[in-house]
Parts: C-alpha cells; structure tokens; sequence
C-alpha cells in the first residue's frame, strides 16, 4: 500500500517540471489538482506566472483537466476564464474521476501524468489508475482547510514509515 503513495517524480513547484521530456516520452494528457499545486489554496484565479506555463503547456501540445476535490464555484470560477476544463468535488482518490478525466481527453493511462500536491489524494489515485504522478510543494499551508491539515500529518506519519 505504501509503494501507492510515492510519486514517480517530486518537485517544488509545476515550473520545474520537464515538460520537453515528458512529451518526448509519449506524454499528451496532464491531470492536474487546483489548490496548492496551481495557486494557493485562496487565490482566486491565475497568476501571470502560471499562464505562461498553461500557454507553454498547450504550445507543446498537451491537454489539461483540473480535477479538484474542491466546490463547484471555486472550481469554475478559477477554470472556466482559461478556457480549462475541469472536474469538481472529484472524490480523490478514487479512481472515477481520474478516468472521467481521461475520457475528457480521449487518453489513456499510459499518455497521461497527474499533478498534484497531496500523497493521499493525487498521488494515491494517479499511482491507482497507473499514471505518471508528480508531487509538487503545497505553494501555501497557510489557508488549507481541516481535511487537507489531516491528510498532511498522515502523509508524514507514511513518510517516516517508508524511511525505515
């Protein structure tokens, strides 16, 4: 169960993600989470930073899902002015939504990563459906709500167990 939780890459944040390498190795799809892993969990919408990473990604030819456990409004109101689509109140990580997303994309599995900054949401549910999973920095803990405080203690306490 432990070997679910660790990702097959970890950064610091999106911007240092090969995204020349990953396309050169058959990657076309990129699941990604909203919250601490584009913005802070309260930003409301893109910073310039990040739309030029969006417009590098489509340049280079990849299609992007967000998939959020978050509400619909926040979703929406984040996506829907970059023309992204996205999945809201996804369940993660449970694999329904991972796969709503590569239907969205008309991708497989093997064609897509997943992006996020949780073990037990993003990681767990990508590493589940056998995507390419990359674990990002929380950009901020500051403003993570009760759930996203408890997963964090519980992905230090897995942590310390896959040192030993």
């Amino acid at each position: 169960m432990l070997n679910k939780l660790i990702p097959r890459q970890q950064v610091n944040s999106i911007y240092e993600i090969d995204l020349h390498a990953l396309y050169e190795q058959g990657y076309r799809g990129i699941i990604t989470d909203l919250d601490n892993t584009l913005v802070g969990a309260k930003a409301p919408l893109a910073t310039p930073e990040l739309m030029d990473w969006l417009k590098v990604v489509g340049q280079l030819g990849f299609q992007v899902v967000i998939v959020s456990n978050n509400q619909r409004h926040r979703v929406s109101k984040f996506a829907e002015p970059l023309s992204l689509p996205f999945i809201y109140r996804a369940k993660k990580p449970t694999s329904a939504s991972f796969r709503k997303a590569l239907q969205m994309m008309n991708l497989t599995a093997r064609e897509t990563m997943v992006i996020g900054d949780q073990m037990l949401t993003d990681v767990l549910g990508g590493n589940r459906m056998g995507l390419y999973t990359v674990l990002v920095r929380p950009i901020s803990l500051a403003d993570e709500g009760f759930f996203t405080k408890v997963n964090r203690r519980l992905e230090k306490a897995a942590l310390s167990m896959m040192k030993r």
